[in-house]
């Protein structure tokens, strides 16, 4: 589907719910191929883009509770909460392979929002190859204190969330007049200031620009859910999201609860897949 902006947001675990929207999509043979994805969007999009239903759910409801996948061991071992040696080495090569063939031919314009750690500006990185640019991937979904910042080429990045959550801005200006969003937070979310604000403070204190930017992001983000909502009136976008508040936390270790989420998008994207058909089509 070329000439739509697909968004995908973050929110750790809460991903679920994009999983199911996306099996909805792939079972309907719906593709998008102009992909704005962060963090756990940006994890899900993979299996969309490689027309494998099922696999989102199943590589975090399978390993959830592996040790290896979300652990304090992990974190204290490896100064990473969510293992990048499993979610972003083994798991996609070896435990539950990407298809990376399906995703060259499919020849998507799939980027990924990281944060420059230096800077605290967004950058938007395109995903050419699953596993030689999975770093770009890894590093959209590293999270601030719980995460290592990952290094691609000269620079130093972590979660693309932090500098641009829903990226539909990016999308409009690459030319994409339409855009189609898949959120994780039900309408009446609005984002509160970062509690952990004084840790990162410190945390960070090297990079002042990272700070004000993690700050700063409440209010981006709920100015960008503003503007979002003028494209839907307008009729410019079309939004996807739960009906209310996800029994899921960010960091969330219960596979059923998981499963449930997952099941929740994919009733949401069929319930309104006629209105999206519409909205595509232009009437």
């Amino acid at each position: 589907m070329r000439n739509f902006g697909l968004i995908l947001e973050g929110g750790g675990m809460r991903g679920a719910f994009t999983s199911g929207v996306l099996d909805f999509w792939m079972e309907k043979e719906l593709d998008f191929d102009d992909i704005y994805a962060v963090s756990a969007g940006a994890c899900q999009a993979c299996s969309y883009l490689c027309r494998q239903p099922g696999r989102g759910l199943r590589v975090w409801a399978d390993y959830v509770r592996d040790p290896r996948f979300c652990s304090v061991r992990s974190l204290v071992t490896t100064g990473d909460l969510f293992g990048a040696k499993l979610n972003y080495d083994l798991v996609p090569r070896v435990y539950d392979p990407l298809d990376n063939e399906t995703f060259h031919r499919r020849n998507a314009n799939f980027q990924v929002v990281v944060t420059d750690i230096r800077t605290g500006r967004p950058e938007y990185m395109r995903i050419g190859d699953m596993f030689g640019d999975i770093a770009a991937v890894r590093a959209s979904a590293s999270l601030p204190l719980i995460s290592r910042s990952v290094k691609i080429g000269s620079g130093k990045y972590l979660d693309g969330g932090l500098s641009d959550s829903i990226p539909i801005r990016k999308s409009i200006a690459d030319g994409h007049a339409r855009n189609v969003l898949v959120l994780t937070q039900a309408r009446d979310y609005r984002k509160q200031p970062n509690k952990a604000l004084p840790a990162m403070r410190v945390r960070y204190a090297r990079y002042p620009g990272l700070v004000d930017c993690i700050a700063r992001r409440h209010d981006a983000y709920n100015e960008t859910l503003d503007f979002i909502e003028s494209e839907v009136r307008a009729g410019r976008a079309f939004v996807l999201r739960p009906d209310v508040k996800p029994e899921v936390g960010r960091i969330e270790k219960d596979p059923k609860k998981l499963r449930h989420l997952h099941d929740v998008g994919y009733a949401v994207a069929a319930r309104e897949h006629g209105a999206l058909m519409s909205f595509l089509s232009g009437t």
